[in-house]
This record gives C-alpha cells, sequence and structure tokens, in this order.
C-alpha cells in the first residue's frame, strides 16, 4: 500500500503564523546524564505545521476540536491541482476549473498549488505571498456539501483575505486542514487519514495526515 506522508515535520525554525509563538523544544531529562530516560517539553500553537481549525476558532461558542466528528477527516479525497500561475483562488478559477464536476461531486478536498513546492526548500520565513482562498471562493465551497477543505500552506485563506473564509467556511461546519504538503502527490482521488489531537475544548490541533491510493483501505 503506497503511503503518503502530507505531515510538516516539526522543528524549531518552521515557519509559523505570524504572531503566532515559534517552536520551542527543550530536552527536561537525559540518559546520557544520567538519568531514568529521555523526556522533552514542547511549546507552540495548536495551529502549527499540520493542524486543523476548529469551528471555534474563528466563530465564539462554535464547536472545539475534540467534538469534531472523525467522519469528516477520514475518507475518499479529492487532490486537486491549482495552476501555479493562480495567486488567489476566487470563484471564477473554481468554475472554470477542468475538473469542476470531480470538485462538485466529493465530499473532501485537498489544494495543491505552488504552495507545496515551498516546504522542499526548508522554509522557515512565514511567505505573505501564499496561495489561498478568497472570500468569493469560500462562498462557492460553502454550498457545495464538504466535509473537510485542505490547503497546502498554513490558512486556507489568502493573507489578505484571512478572516472573511474562514467564518464562511467553518460555519458550514466545514473541517479545515492546514499545512499540508502535496508535492509528492499528483492530483486524483485518495484516502484521507487525519488525526487530531483532541484537545479538550481547543480551537485547534495538530495533526498526522497521510493519504492512500483509492481502495487501499
Amino acid at each position: 500500500m503506497k503511503i503518503y506522508d502530507i505531515t510538516l515535520p516539526i522543528s524549531m525554525d518552521m515557519a509559523v503564523w505570524p504572531g503566532d509563538p515559534y517552536v520551542k523544544i527543550q530536552q527536561l531529562s537525559s540518559i546520557e546524564n544520567g538519568e531514568e530516560a529521555n523526556v522533552s517539553e514542547i511549546c507552540m500553537s495548536v495551529h502549527t505545521g499540520t493542524h486543523i481549525d476548529a469551528p471555534k476558532h474563528f466563530l465564539q461558542g462554535a464547536g472545539s476540536i475534540d467534538k469534531l466528528p472523525l467522519e469528516k477527516v477520514i475518507g475518499e479525497t479529492l487532490v486537486l491541482h491549482i495552476d501555479d500561475k493562480v495567486d488567489v483562488i476566487d470563484e471564477k478559477i473554481l468554475k472554470n476549473h477542468p475538473k469542476i464536476y470531480d470538485l462538485e461531486n466529493c465530499r473532501k478536498v485537498l489544494f495543491k498549488t505552488r504552495n507545496s513546492h515551498y516546504w522542499n526548500k526548508s522554509q522557515t520565513k512565514f511567505n505573505e505571498k501564499f496561495v489561498g482562498l478568497n472570500t468569493t471562493a469560500a462562498v462557492f465551497l460553502a454550498e457545495l456539501n464538504l466535509d473537510l477543505i485542505g490547503m497546502d500552506y498554513l490558512s486556507i485563506a489568502a493573507y489578505t483575505d484571512s478572516e472573511e473564509p474562514h467564518k464562511i467556511l467553518l460555519g458550514k461546519e466545514i473541517i479545515l486542514l492546514e499545512g499540508i504538503n502535496l508535492n509528492n502527490v499528483l492530483p486524483g482521488t485518495y484516502n484521507l487519514i487525519c488525526l487530531p489531537l483532541p484537545i479538550v475544548d481547543s480551537d485547534g490541533a495538530p495533526a498526522r495526515a497521510i493519504l492512500t491510493e483509492k481502495g487501499s483501505f
């Protein structure tokens, strides 16, 4: 069974969203120093690297990550390629996409953009020019009865139009998977397994996300 790990490795020099804390990993005890075991501590935002946004992230009183239905993050998923020349994904880009039929008939979609190339260059600095959805795309996608939308950067929404797309999609209880690397994944249909940590009452959580070839479950 071919497995594609689309999760970003967590390290202290990885890019984070502006204003979020950088990752800190500290060793608390060490066998080398004569202690019983190696034990480490990690400090970071729940929106670091590959992670899932719960509705609570942008909507006060909405559902937290530990209440997330797992069927929304496991199952058949479309990987949709967006041309590298596209800077912002809007409604027109989606409606004119050659795979629009597949998009309108899937329940989960991961957008593969030029963002994925960034991760193979050991990105340590946040790139404000990443490709993301704008509000018109969010409105269009919100009507497609989707379970999950994934984007290959730290936000599903463009940096200049971030808040409203999140509110629109989370308001429809669409799960948002952010910070994935699709560089080695061809467009097509796969099986997704994405498991966020069930942090009680949290607005998000880190996740391990993999794709397998369709029919390999």
